[in-house]
């Protein structure tokens, strides 16, 4: 099977037309029916697969980074009386249970990137249903600021996972009913227990949408709306001068090395380990808003963040067998910190903002990858500022104390407070849950950290010597690679996201734990499975009663 690859452009969409007028952006859905990643399934009635999702998400990211004039979005479909069905069935009952978890992770990322960008970026996204709209459809909608439906009489939102396939609605679903649009518990039960979903005055009534409009009127509200919700915006319009255009990465692959401008990815299949490198920039930065521009995707950073994303997607969906991520660094740790200061400096310059959020999102999707992480810090490693992030991502982190070339880590501003994680902390808040005065005091350290120091302020796992180094390393590595990987998996889940929950730590912890087990259990994909026996005529489910 020919491996899924995430990069793409509106010029090849298959599923999705993007359109501009002025200060709003329309994402049309009209889904290709034959135009699924694989055989074996249509994508009818705006189902969707991950190449589906693989588009919208890159039709977000272009609107924030090529078009600042941008300030509000409207979701809706091209099809006549259909929004979404949400995620094609069959597509998922012929689908392996890492790919479907993958797939939901992948989905809920997309939507949360709109949520950031609604957070972040002064884009307000509204969801027009002109149809029906189940499933993973109302989950898309459930991601924007607001949900129209149409008057029709027919038009209904819906999550049918439960009564239909014996699954949950897609863990996202549940948590953004309750907890974003704050719906009772128990009209929240009996919506998800109804196969038909709500319509009407009731949808608008108990809160699964904001407004309800007949098809006469439809557009108009809708029209005035998003002109509404466009002037609420901090975005710069024209005056802000041209987006930068998101250039392909064009990476070189070479049987198990990916090679990228700034990240290299290398393969060892035998042990189940990939290598990542990433390499600090060479030559002298841009150091304001107007030359980053100039630069455009180029601006190293960008660039760098942009090629460590796609590792990560290409090792998730493509690398099921490989369980370790090895993460390491080099270059000039001062080039970095340069980088560093200038966000800092201009981190209200609109496009200067996309960027920092854009490392933001990245290191999450590091955070949500199930893949063991370690860095290790050696002679001529660039563990400085932003990229000191990936050693605070990891499970561990392994720092060579070697008086001689001993390397050393340093901190930044970018280590205060713009990259928080999914627990809406940041990585060395976390760390330091227990000691929170530790933050500020590692933060004010004048200068890198030597291992020692590193280690006795809490910023490395271990700082073995020369004499220890490869065995303390190779050892930790064989036993890790050793342990069961679904072990692994709930065990790094429950531990990378301490301190207080949050809507997104509560769909992704929820996604390791019951779309693990419940895509897992024959009630869903047994013989006669929920999922397995739908839409096959006169055959029902049968179901193990038992409560475990």
């Amino acid at each position: 099977m020919e491996p899924i690859r995430f990069e793409t452009h509106p010029d090849r969409y298959k599923h999705w037309k993007l359109e501009f007028d002025g200060a709003v952006a329309r994402l049309n859905m009209m889904v290709a029916e034959d135009g699924g990643l694989h055989d074996g399934y249509k994508l009818k009635l705006n189902s969707y697969d991950l190449g589906v999702d693989i588009e919208l998400a890159d039709a977000v990211e272009r609107i924030r980074f090529e078009h600042p004039e941008v300030r509000a979005v409207l979701v809706t479909s091209l099809l006549d009386r259909i929004f979404c069905a949400g995620a094609n069935i069959f597509m998922l009952g012929q689908s392996s249970h890492g790919f479907k978890v993958n797939f939901c992770k992948f989905t809920n990322e997309t939507r949360l990137a709109i949520e950031d960008a609604s957070e972040n970026s002064g884009l307000k996204f509204l969801a027009a249903l002109n149809g029906t709209c189940a499933g993973g459809g109302y989950e898309l909608a459930l991601a924007c600021d607001e949900i129209y439906l149409v008057d029709d009489g027919n038009s209904a939102v819906s999550l049918p996972e439960v009564p239909l396939l014996g699954v949950l609605p897609g863990t996202g679903g549940l948590t953004r009913v309750t907890d974003k649009r704050k719906v009772r518990r128990d009209h929240a039960d009996f919506f998800s227990t109804v196969a038909d979903g709500i319509k009407g005055e009731r949808a608008v009534k108990w809160g699964f949408v904001d407004g309800l409009y007949p098809n006469s009127k439809y557009e108009e509200v809708v029209g005035k709306r998003l002109q509404e919700l466009a002037a609420r915006s901090d975005r710069p319009g024209p005056e802000g001068g041209p987006g930068i255009a998101l250039e392909p990465l064009e990476p070189r692959r070479d049987g198990d090395q990916t090679r990228y401008r700034y990240v290299t990815m290398s393969l060892d299949r035998a042990r189940r380990i990939a290598r990542v490198n990433v390499a600090a920039p060479e030559s002298e930065q841009p150091t304001t808003p107007e030359a980053i521009r100039e630069a455009g995707a180029d601006f190293w950073v960008l660039r760098a963040f942009r090629e460590l994303n796609d590792a990560l997607l290409d090792l998730r969906i493509n690398e099921g067998e490989i369980g370790t991520i090895v993460l390491t660094t080099g270059g000039d740790a001062e080039k970095v910190l340069a980088v560093d200061r200038i966000l800092t400096q201009h981190a209200d310059h609109w496009l200067v903002r996309e960027i920092i959020h854009y490392i933001k999102r990245t290191l999450k999707r590091l955070d949500l990858t199930a893949k063991s992480i370690i860095a290790l810090i050696e002679p001529g490693s660039c563990f400085a500022g932003t990229l000191f992030e990936l050693a605070l991502a990891a499970d561990r982190s392994y720092m060579l104390d070697d008086p001689d070339k001993g390397p050393s880590v340093w901190l930044s501003s970018m280590n205060g407070g713009p990259l928080k994680m999914s627990n809406g902390l940041t990585r060395l808040e976390t760390r330091f849950l227990a000691d929170p005065g530790r933050v500020e005091k590692v933060l004010e350290h004048d200068g890198p950290f030597d291992p020692i120091e590193a280690e006795e302020a809490g910023l490395v796992t271990f700082a073995p010597d020369d004499i220890d180094w490869e065995d303390d390393v190779r050892l930790g590595l064989e036993e890790r690679v050793a342990l069961s990987p679904d072990a692994l998996t709930g065990m790094e889940a429950n531990l990378r996201f301490a301190g207080p929950e949050t809507l997104e730590t509560k769909i992704f912890g929820r996604l390791t734990a019951w779309q693990n087990w419940i895509f897992q259990r024959p009630n869903a994909v047994g013989e006669k499975g929920a999922l397995k026996v739908y839409g096959n005529a006169g055959m029902r489910p049968e179901f193990d009663w038992r409560r475990t």
